[in-house]
């Protein structure tokens, strides 16, 4: 009987595609659910003997069961251009695997890179790790064996793997299509660096507006407990607060307590989750250590990207662009590559105007940069950020003073409020950027004290005041305890330097 792959991912769900499924059903064909291929302007996409067609409707389902939807066919989904052009390792099984299937997990290699791991030292595996190159996929792109080796070497007879699935950047998606539709992949990730630190107990704290991903996870666990043990995993839920996203505001609320920034030293290396060592990662740089460590892994895996940025990233289109979804390839892509030949310019057909990278406190990058290679240190050396490999772009009608405005609002909304710079200067920001803005000057200026010697009443001028929020952005940058109000001034300043006629 032929048989037809659904996904069965969140957005396909959004879509439709569990209508779909079901229309197929009802026709007489079995179906079966996979991952994502991540080709998200044609989802729900529907393969039947690896030809694809989509967006497909219930309505149409008995066209394409007819031959007769010539429109919605693209041929052979493997060769489609969005998909023969990647280079990918972290999403190899997407789109072809069923995401609860032991057997389909086994098939395309997975426990290869644990039961490596286990036959080795944990030291050569730490070691392992380091030579590959591989950095955090969560924000700093922190090298991963450094992190684990401080790990390995800090005393203490019980140590922690979390993983931080709290995705929280605007325009990422790239960690929900993992957990639904690769969940064996983390876990096996986290498998090999609890090995390799001596660690027990893992946790993956995931935001509580993925429901799909965890009870994809809950499942996976319970099925793969067996090949992991004696390692215990459990899924935690967080509560939507975004500064959870930050590994020491994460640490808090695993234990129970205020989702809330903590001063930086003591490392969570060192002391961690309940004061004990403990590794802290995101889903796509665990994900990424069974490839790795599987044989000749991390030798291939440091011959893709460029300088210090090895390996793949998985890079989330989204915002107004044609064709969004996930693209995974080596560093070194320029962001040309990425909109124009790829994600196929703008949805409203208008010239692209900006695109910001790495979520809502990265910086706008404007079309001049376009040819920016898609690296860490070149990204630092235009004070942008690669991030969690998320850009939202925007075309010609978008207004950067408003933007700018946004990044503000969004962290005084979501600051945890331990540190001044980010809670008080992110409000006084919001006000600042609303007076330039409006034209109006600062005419509200506070009330000069009798005793101040320079005191005045008079009203600042825009240029006065934009030269306060220079001054603001620099102070949050670099007073600031974690990146939620470190990171605000990106965008801001960007906004200002390439649009500031959007501020008038």
């Amino acid at each position: 009987m032929t048989v037809v792959r659904v996904s069965d991912d969140a957005l396909a769900l959004a879509c439709g595609a569990d209508a779909v499924a079901a229309a197929f059903g009802n026709a007489g064909y079995t179906i079966e659910r996979v991952s994502s291929w991540g080709m998200h302007w044609l989802e729900p996409l529907v393969e039947i003997d690896g030809i694809g067609w989509g967006p497909v409707t219930a309505g149409r389902v008995a066209d394409v069961a007819a031959g007769k939807a010539d429109d919605l066919c693209i041929g052979p989904i493997a060769g489609h251009p969005f998909i023969a052009s990647q280079q990918r390792l972290t999403f190899a099984r997407a789109g072809r695997t069923r995401p609860l299937s032991l057997d389909d997990y086994a098939a395309t290699g997975g426990w290869q890179g644990l039961d490596r791991a286990r036959a080795m030292a944990p030291a050569d595996v730490v070691a392992e790790v380091t030579a590959s190159g591989l950095r955090g996929r969560g924000g700093a792109g922190f090298p991963a064996g450094i992190k684990w080796q401080t790990v390995a070497n800090a005393p203490g007879e019980r140590k922690y793997v979390v993983c931080n699935a709290d995705e929280g950047d605007s325009g990422t998606f790239a960690d929900r299509m993992l957990m639904e539709g690769d969940p064996f992949q983390l876990i096996e990730g986290m498998a090999i660096a609890a090995h390799a630190v001596g660690a027990s107990r893992g946790y993956i704290y995931v935001r509580s507006e993925y429901p799909h991903a965890i009870a994809k996870l809950n499942s996976a666990l319970a099925l793969a407990q067996s090949r992991i043990a004696p390692l215990r995993i459990e899924v935690r839920v967080g509560a939507g607060a975004y500064v959870c996203g930050e590994e020491t505001s994460l640490l808090n609320s695993l234990e129970g307590k205020r989702g809330e920034v903590r001063a930086k030293p003591p490392l969570p290396a060192l002391e961690g989750l309940f004061g004990c060592p403990t590794v802290v990662n995101n889903v796509l740089t665990l994900a990424a250590i069974p490839h790795i460590l599987t044989p000749g892994g991390a030798g291939f895996y440091t011959q893709l990207g460029i300088d210090r940025s090895k390996g793949t990233m998985p890079i989330q289109l989204a915002g107004n662009i044609r064709h969004g979804g996930l693209y995974e390839t080596a560093f070194g892509i320029t962001l040309n590559e990425l909109i124009h030949d790829i994600g196929g310019g703008t949805a409203s057909g208008r010239p692209v105007k900006a695109v910001q990278v790495g979520g809502p406190l990265g910086a706008y990058i404007h079309p001049d940069r376009f040819d920016l290679p898609f690296d860490y240190e070149a990204y630092a050396g235009v004070d942008a950020l690669i991030g969690h490999g998320g850009m939202v772009v925007f075309d010609d009608t978008a207004n950067m003073g408003a933007m700018a405005r946004f990044a503000m609002q969004f962290c005084a909304a979501e600051s945890c409020g331990k540190c001044t710079p980010c809670r008080i200067g992110s409000t006084r920001g919001l006000e600042l950027i609303d007076r330039i803005r409006s034209g109006a000057g600062a005419a509200d200026a506070v009330e000069a004290l009798p005793q101040m010697h320079n005191a005045r009443k008079l009203p600042r001028s825009r240029e006065e005041d934009m030269a306060l929020l220079e001054d603001l952005c620099e102070t949050m940058q670099y007073g600031s305890l974690c990146a939620l109000g470190g990171f605000t001034p990106y965008p801001v300043r960007s906004a200002l330097k390439h649009w500031p006629e959007d501020f008038s």
